[in-house]
Parts: C-alpha cells; structure tokens; sequence
C-alpha cells in the first residue's frame, strides 16, 4: 500500500513539474541537448555552453554536456538559434565551447552572416 502511495506521489509530483515548467515556458541550459546547446540562451538571459568531457583514459567515449555560462545576453533570453541561421552562417550546430570564441578565427568574420 505504502509503495503504491509513494509511486502515486512521485508520478503525480514529476507531472507536475513538467507541467509548471511548460506553463511558465522557462528553458534551462541543462535541459538542452548537444543537438541545441550551442548559440542558445536560456529563459533568464544566460548564454549555454556544450562541454566535452573524454570519459575513461584510452576508450575515447565523449560525453557532452550543456551548462549555464556566467555570460549574461543582453538583449534576447529563451533563444535556440535556427538550423537555417546556422547553416547560412557555416557554423556547426555541436560548437563546444563559448559560441564567441569563433570571432578569434580571422576566417569566420567573412562568414558571419
């Protein structure tokens, strides 16, 4: 009875969540994947950033993660940039790192669209 109860509870708990979080449409870094991370900000004005971690030394297995930067956007918050725009831009979609650190490439200023 005790597990049945407690099983309700969680279910009835994470519907809840998810429920609130799609009312209020806030996005998170965190809930991106690596597919969307990059040149994304989340609902609170704060930058994502897609992390690669190697797991294991000599397996090679990549991890990817997406974090809340302490880089703050000034004008646009709950923004994930459009495939269109990233193509049209020759930028790549799994940009690990600070989405800016591609201004340090001389190249990439020709192709910023």
């Amino acid at each position: 009875m005790a597990t049945s109860l407690s099983k309700q509870f969680v279910s009835f708990f994470l519907a809840f969540a998810l429920f609130v979080t799609a009312v209020l449409g806030k996005m998170t870094c965190d809930q991106l994947d690596r597919s969307t991370c990059a040149f994304a900000v989340s609902s609170i004005g704060f930058r994502c950033l897609l992390e690669k971690h190697v797991r294991g030394v000599g397996l090679g297995e990549e991890l990817y993660k997406c974090w809340t930067s302490s880089l703050k956007a000034t004008v646009m918050a709950g923004w994930v940039e459009t495939d269109a725009c990233i193509a049209a831009c020759s930028l790549e979609r799994e940009t690990v790192g600070i989405s800016s650190d591609s201004l340090l490439d001389r190249g990439f200023m020709s192709r910023l669209c």
